[in-house]
């Protein structure tokens, strides 16, 4: 009796699910389009199809708006003492637009000689290029001509927070009044550890005079978390009514560093700031670039980790997904982002921006410039010229990514064995 009844109960299920595998069947009838759909078809779809109508804003990367190559323009008015290793200019904070101009800050280091290393530095002598640093500010009228303004945050008296070193800084406006936040070194560069918690100096006019807080606002982690021994890029956003402070930190470490972003908040600016409790945000990612898009938060991840030169978006500001990948990427965007402080419901996104380049000439003479970036990464422009999909490079650049002789003796000893 059991058996019929079991029998019974499956037939029906068999018959009930008869419809739903048929039209799976039909639906796949025929090759998937030739003209590629707007909007994910109704038939099963690979993984990789899925993702294509999933995870980025449109099927064709032309038509994603979070899809971008960089186009790059040497900026005029910035001495670099014939590249001599001696000033470098780094680390740019997002532009801003204040009295009738635009306004950038970043880390200057003018020392007599260019970075030592750690063993070799002292007082005078840089242990890394952003060793020994102050805090500087340009004004331009066309975001291609600079004017530098002078020194913005110098480094404070020992030992106070910074007194080694303040670079990497970025700008907050909040309520009518300007913030810079930093990375304040409280010892040479590349002594284990880089202790250099974030702190902030404050304003009423981006033009200064600039207060510091004398405090630490966003601490390193506790003993064996991911940011135990650094807390570096403090990038403001305001969002959700709230200041959203992102962030880059140095772990592992076995052998090379990964890094990675977290994220801190506050209602504030002077804190207190919480860590979320999702930290690392981001898996990837050099340095952090950050800016309001439609409901969330997009962010170019730039060089390091396993999603390195993608775009990244978060509907919520936390949990990023890969919405482009791309080339060429602005290394430490500073980018000009005019709803950077608006608390936007709908973030119109970016088009151009400051970043730097290192190693300009030689090792020996380490130092970096700063240089200008433009993109496509906005609501508001439609610039075909941007959304290529690659660049064409002259034989000679892939020559200078040539083997190392490590690499050639490699080989060499492999070839030789096959002759064995």
């Amino acid at each position: 009796m059991k058996q019929t009844k079991f029998i019974a109960v499956l037939s029906f299920v068999l018959l009930a699910l008869a419809p739903t595998a048929c039209k799976t069947q039909t639906q796949n009838e025929g090759g998937f389009p030739f003209i590629l759909p707007k909007q994910k078809p109704d038939r099963q779809l690979s993984a990789a199809m899925e993702r294509n109508y999933t995870n980025y804003m449109a099927p064709r990367p032309e038509d994603n708006e979070l899809y971008s190559q960089f186009k790059y323009t040497e900026l005029k008015g910035f001495d670099y003492n014939d590249h001599n290793g001696t000033i470098s200019r780094r680390d740019p904070s997002k532009v801003i637009f204040e009295n009738g101009k635009y306004y950038v800050w970043y880390t200057k280091r003018d020392t007599p000689t260019p970075p030592k290393g750690a063993a070799l530095c002292n007082d005078t002598i840089p242990s890394s290029d952003w060793d020994l640093a102050d805090i500087f500010y340009a004004t331009s009228k066309d975001g291609f001509t600079w004017e530098e303004q002078g020194v913005a945050v110098p480094r404070p008296p020992k030992p106070q927070v910074g007194w080694r070193s303040v670079a990497t800084t970025d700008i907050l406006k909040w309520k009518g009044k300007f913030y810079l936040y930093y990375q304040g070194f409280m010892e040479a560069s590349g002594k284990r550890g880089d202790d250099c918690p974030v702190a902030v100096s404050y304003a009423d006019s981006p033009d200064g005079p600039w207060t510091p807080h004398s405090e630490i606002v966003i601490p390193n982690g506790g003993e064996g978390e991911w940011d135990q021994y650094s807390i570096h890029d403090p990038h403001p956003l305001v969002y959700k009514g709230k200041i959203y402070l992102y962030y880059k930190s140095d772990c592992d470490g076995e052998p090379n560093l990964v890094r990675m972003q977290g994220l801190a908040t506050a209602d504030n600016p002077l804190g207190p700031f919480a860590k979320h409790p999702l930290n690392p945000v981001i898996n990837s990612g050099h340095e952090t670039t950050l800016f309001p898009f439609k409901e969330g938060i997009a962010a170019l991840v730039i060089k390091d980790g396993n999603e390195h030169f993608t775009v990244q978006y978060a509907k919520d500001g936390v949990n990023f997904e890969i919405a482009a990948i791309t080339e060429l990427m602005p290394t430490a965007g500073g980018p000009f982002i005019p709803d950077a402080f608006t608390d936007t419901k709908d973030g119109r996104g970016i088009t151009w921006g400051i970043s730097h380049l290192t190693n300009v000439t030689k090792w020996s003479e380490n130092h970096a410039i700063l240089l200008r970036f433009d993109c496509d990464l906005s609501q508001d422009v439609d610039d075909p010229g941007m959304k290529h999909l690659f660049n064409y490079y002259k034989p000679e650049f892939y020559y200078k990514h040539g083997l190392n002789k490590k690499q050639r003796e490699r080989i060499q000893e492999q070839t030789e064995a096959l002759n064995k």
